[in-house]
């Protein structure tokens, strides 16, 4: 087993905590939206993929994904201790399924489009899972496409913003000894 350095866990607590953050406020705007208007709750899914993307992107690590968004699930849960389980749960669901491509690959490629299959995948089955809950008999035909196809939106934006943001942070030199990844595989990021 190889051994994870104190910084990658650091940074992947500090990705977390943003990505915490994040994920609460938009848990209380994902509250109003169920409350107003249901069939666009799939807007606010994005937000959960945020922080696993970004250390993926920055970290080109296995398991940073994970343990990223299990860190964020627990910040934005400290803000609202009554959603802990769809935090955390969310987010252990999303940083497996974001992590799922690279793994299969063994981790020695990092083509973008990676990302987004992964974040377009993770946005079908998040979907359904709701699509089950709701009962598929309460709307009609038109409204349950135009719903997964916000929850396959959403967590695109979110990725392309996460991998943004990856970007940035390396060009200031953060990830600088933190990566797994050689030179040249970085320039495709």
């Amino acid at each position: 087993m190889n051994r994870v350095s104190t910084r990658v866990l650091l940074s992947c607590a500090a990705i977390g905590v943003g990505g915490g953050l994040v994920a609460a406020g938009s848990g209380y705007f994902a509250g109003l939206i169920a409350a107003i208007a249901p069939m666009l709750y799939g807007i606010t899914i994005g937000a959960h993929f945020l922080p696993s993307v970004v250390a993926l992107a920055l970290l080109r690590r296995p398991g940073v994904a994970l343990l990223t968004g299990v860190i964020a699930g627990l910040v934005g849960a400290a803000f609202a201790p009554m959603w802990l389980g769809r935090y955390v749960g969310t987010g252990l669901l999303v940083g497996a399924l974001i992590e799922l491509p690279f793994l299969i690959s063994r981790y020695r490629r990092w083509s973008p489009w990676l990302f987004y299959v992964s974040a377009a995948v993770a946005g079908v089955i998040l979907a359904g899972g709701v699509f089950i809950a709701l009962g598929a008999e309460h709307y009609s035909a038109p409204v349950w496409l135009a719903y997964i196809a916000l929850f396959v939106a959403s967590p695109l934006v979110f990725t392309w913003i996460g991998r943004v943001i990856a970007r940035a942070l390396e060009r200031t030199g953060v990830a600088r000894q933190l990566s797994s990844s050689t030179a040249g595989a970085r320039k495709r990021l």
